[in-house]
């Protein structure tokens, strides 16, 4: 009988062993497991549903339902003018479609700047910023940059002409003027798209402009001629001051006459016979 129990205590100590061995396992595996999870929720970011583009999309196109959908996108990267689900984009009347004013690719991201207001269509109007004005300015193969000159792209506007009674000379009357720095083309001709890649030999181009800007370009063309010098992609300088005429592009220096003062001489005449004589004398003043 003692061999017996002792046979049997051996066993069940042996099973208890292993019990907590395998409990010690499970637990450890559940803990690590439970930090994992733990860990993958502090990464998780929250999202929200943006509206892209379900197709690729060009200018002028009109976007239904169908050309649209949402992905959850990071709730702290969205996009400046993204929509934030459907009826965002599509409004209060979906029968009134938005219009694309610049190209997009299938998955981008549908922004402000780059559809109409529902109903709207793809004109100039719908490029102008709030308070600007859309101007057209007289333009030809050289004044117009070649043709090379594309909707979205920005502009020095120079004026050429003869300033009214500025200098005697007519080297110093005419000139050449920076008279507004970095404008907006936002058509050429009556063409409004900014994907437009081919040279364009232009006869008119509209500019955004406020108000001011509008009556000071009109004053110019009506007085002058205008000329425009197109500003590089990454440029966001602001040219400073320029005047030119034709005196400094020559290097042509104005003579300066110097007055010299003359020295006061008094003298008191006399007369002897038919004869006068010129005696000179010290100023008393």
């Amino acid at each position: 009988m003692r061999l017996v129990f002792g046979l049997v205590l051996v066993i069940g100590v042996g099973l208890a062993s292993f019990a907590v061995y395998m409990a010690k396992d499970y637990i450890g595996a559940y803990q690590a497991q439970l930090d994992a999870e733990r860990a993958a929720r502090g990464e998780i970011v929250p999202t929200v549903d943006v509206v892209v583009a379900n197709r690729p999309l060009r200018y002028g196109e009109q976007i239904t339902a169908e050309d649209v959908r949402t992905v959850r996108w990071p709730e702290t990267a969205i996009p400046e003018g993204a929509f934030v689900g459907i009826d965002a984009f599509l409004g209060v009347d979906p029968t009134r479609l938005r219009t694309a004013v610049r190209a997009m690719e299938k998955d981008e991201a549908l922004l402000l700047v780059k559809v109409t207001e529902p109903g709207q269509e793809a004109g100039v109007s719908s490029r102008l910023s709030k308070g600007m004005r859309a101007f057209a300015i007289r333009v030809d193969v050289a004044s117009g940059v070649s043709g090379f000159l594309r909707p979205g792209d920005h502009v020095d506007v120079y004026w050429s002409g003869t300033l009214p009674g500025a200098g005697e000379r007519q080297g110093e009357r005419e000139v050449t003027q920076l008279i507004e720095s970095r404008v907006r083309l936002i058509a050429v001709d009556q063409i409004a798209d900014a994907d437009r890649q081919s040279p364009t030999i232009a006869r008119t181009v509209t500019v955004e402009a406020s108000p001011t800007q509008v009556a000071a370009l009109a004053q110019a063309q009506n007085t002058g001629r205008l000329s425009l010098s197109l500003v590089g992609a990454e440029d966001d300088s602001v040219s400073e001051d320029v005047v030119i005429n034709q005196n400094v592009l020559l290097g042509i220096q104005r003579e300066v006459i110097a007055e010299v003062e003359r020295e006061q001489v008094c003298t008191v005449r006399t007369r002897r016979g038919g004869e006068t004589i010129e005696v000179p004398i010290p100023c008393t003043n």
